[in-house]
């Protein structure tokens, strides 16, 4: 590839596909993540790192040697490394006295660190230690996240979109019910996080545990697969608010147009406004009754002048 005025040209055909892969989008590829371990670690970490990775597969990369970085206090490491892998989401496990078994989540916005969140491992059940069938490579999770503090503390919140930018996967316009085999579910509780994983799959078949429930909706039973982990929340980094929400920007083409007179309640559904012009209540047409019909004849002229004479005896 040819650099000229800071503009890159590709000479080969595979650098210019190289090229329109990396360049932006309305629709962004799916985020990769890159799962290091730093200069000192154990072999809870390094274990951890590959469970993790095996969740993540295959938008993920997964670094075998040691990076002696600190990212809290020096990320360009990871700013390198994150542009060479075109990855926006990192995982970086380390160890050392002061904090053990230690693991950083974070994302990055333009190549630069967005925000990390330290998780400290207090307890730890790998995926080979469950013995169960696994859910297959490149599984869509559903993610479930139970804790008031998800709700309400700042960090906590900050720690929910991380974990669901991180694990979500692929976005998918629909879902088909007999393909969610796999569940990830996250507690915060008592200033821990702990960290389960589910899986519908029963004794190495394939079919899914759909029981019946009595209704159209199934009933599903889950089974424990692994990894499980049970955290800590130790040191944060977050974003500012501005640039949050620089972040989160989305292009015009991609924002759903306003429709008029159209609204939806908390629950989905869909109301519209009608607008009518003044009616003429003189002219609406009702409900024909037969005892409401004029009468003709003689008979219909007889009721009009007892009906006008009683008329007049009232006035007088």
């Amino acid at each position: 590839m040819k650099q000229k005025e800071g503009v890159i040209k590709p000479k080969t055909k595979r650098a210019k596909r190289f090229l329109d892969n990396r360049a932006p989008k309305l629709t962004e590829n799916v985020k990769n993540a890159m799962i290091m371990k730093g200069g000192n670690t154990s072999m809870t970490v390094t274990q951890a790192l590959k469970d993790i990775y095996a969740l993540k597969k295959p938008s993920a990369v997964l670094y075998k040697k040691k990076n002696i970085t600190r990212p809290f206090e020096d990320s360009s490491s990871l700013e390198f490394f994150s542009k060479k892998t075109d990855s926006s989401l990192f995982l970086f496990g380390s160890h050392n006295k002061k904090r053990p078994n230690n693991l950083i989540f974070g994302r990055l916005f333009d190549f630069h660190v967005l925000d990390m969140i330290e998780l400290g491992i207090e307890k730890y059940n790998s995926l080979s230690a469950i013995k169960n069938s696994k859910c297959p490579e490149g599984t869509k999770p559903m993610l479930v996240f139970a804790g008031e503090a998800f709700d309400h503390d700042d960090d906590h919140k900050r720690l929910k979109s991380l974990l669901t930018d991180f694990f979500r996967g692929p976005v998918v316009p629909s879902v088909r019910l007999a393909g969610l085999e796999h569940v990830l579910h996250f507690t915060a509780l008592e200033g821990k996080i702990y960290m389960r994983s589910y899986s519908q799959n029963s004794l190495g078949f394939s079919r899914s545990l759909l029981k019946k429930s009595g209704c159209r909706t199934p009933r599903i039973e889950l089974e424990e697969i692994g990894p499980s982990f049970d955290f800590v929340l130790r040191r944060t980094h977050l974003a500012s608010d501005d640039l949050y929400k620089t972040a989160h920007r989305q292009p015009k083409a991609l924002k759903p147009k306003k429709k008029k007179n159209i609204s939806h309640d908390t629950f989905g559904t869909k109301f519209g406004r009608l607008h009518m012009q003044k009616q003429d209540l003189a002219k609406l047409q009702t409900r024909k009754m037969k005892g409401l019909r004029k009468r003709r004849g003689p008979a219909a002229a007889a009721e009009g002048e007892t009906s006008s004479k009683t008329a007049k005896v009232e006035v007088e």
